[in-house]
Formats: C-alpha cells, structure tokens, sequence
C-alpha cells in the first residue's frame, strides 16, 4: 500500500454509535431528532438501534419503509453544516433510505464485528504507510474527536479539520480538500 486519503472518521466504537443514534447529537438537532424517535414506540427507546433493526428486518414492509426513511432522513439532515435539501431528498429516497438503515443498522447491533477499540489498537499496522485524514470541524455524524484519535496513533497521518463543513463528502470544502490531498499523493508517488 502506498498510501491512504481518509474522510469522515467513524471508529466504530460503541460510544460512537450511541453518540448518534441514542444521545448526543439529539441534542444538537433535537427537533430532527424527535422524527428519527417517530416509528420507535416510547417503551422501546431505552435501546434504539435493537428497536430499529427490530423493524428493518421485520415483515411488515410499511413498518419497514417508515423506519428506513427516518433513520435515513435523521442522517441526511445532519450531514451537512448549512441545511441542504438535496442531501435529505436523496438520503429520503426509498432505495437509498431502505439500504443505507439496513446496512448500518446490521452493523452497529453486531458493534461493527469488531472488537471494542479495535480500529485504534490495530491502527500501528498503518505504520510507515503515509496518509491524510480529511475532516470536518461541524461533522455531527462522526465527530472531529474520532479523526484526531486516529491521527494520534498513526503519526504518519495528517491530519485537515476542514472549518467550514460537516460530514458529507460533497460540501464544497471537504472536496477541495480531498482534491489537495490526491494532488498531493500523486506527486509523491509520480
């Protein structure tokens, strides 16, 4: 391997998962927050993510469609740093809605098939492997604390914070970023 350019850095630890879809950025968006809670009945909200893949996975298809589109939607609206309705709208689109919950949900029940910590404790094998990191400062998704805990063990990293965007790899500073960084690979590599 030559060397990686990374975006968005999601660690997959259980409190990573927690912060987003059980509490922490609920609080940040809790008006968009009280739509993701929408399909889950009170009772079961003690346990998010087993209440969502509880109806991911059900039979029931309306069941199935309306919780695929809130936790989508819930994603979407927190991705960017300004509100971008093209980013919900296609986030909102059944296809992307039903595949995008189902996947990340099958993942985050079985902590990603990981160990807890794994990433960061297996991240010495990037070792001698250059690397950037880009970054959001606002990403509400995957926070910034994730990306820098990664750098810090694999040194050999840079690291961006871009000032001005959230998590979405399209707003116009995560772009002309991972740009920079590409253009830059290549002429180390040419």
């Amino acid at each position: 391997m030559l060397g990686l350019i990374l975006r968005g850095i999601f660690l997959c630890r259980k409190r990573d998962i927690d912060w987003f879809y059980q509490d922490g950025a609920s609080r940040i968006f809790p008006d968009y927050w009280q739509d993701f809670l929408e399909p889950i009945p009170p009772a079961e909200r003690g346990s998010l993510m087993h209440a969502y893949y509880k109806r991911l996975t059900g039979n029931d298809e309306v069941q199935r469609m309306a919780a695929a589109k809130a936790w989508s939607v819930w994603e979407g609206r927190a991705a960017t740093l300004r509100a971008n309705v093209g980013v919900v709208n296609h986030f909102a689109d059944p296809h992307v809605a039903l595949s995008l919950a189902r996947i990340e949900c099958h993942y985050f029940v079985n902590d990603c098939f990981m160990t807890p910590d794994q990433l960061l404790r297996d991240a010495h094998r990037l070792r001698k492997v250059p690397g950037v990191i880009v970054h959001g400062r606002y990403d509400i998704v995957c926070p910034v604390e994730q990306a820098l805990a990664l750098q810090q063990v694999w040194p050999e990293a840079s690291l961006e914070i871009v000032s001005d965007v959230g998590h979405s790899a399209t707003e116009p500073g995560t772009v002309d970023a991972l740009v920079r960084a590409t253009d830059a690979m290549a002429d180390r590599f040419a």
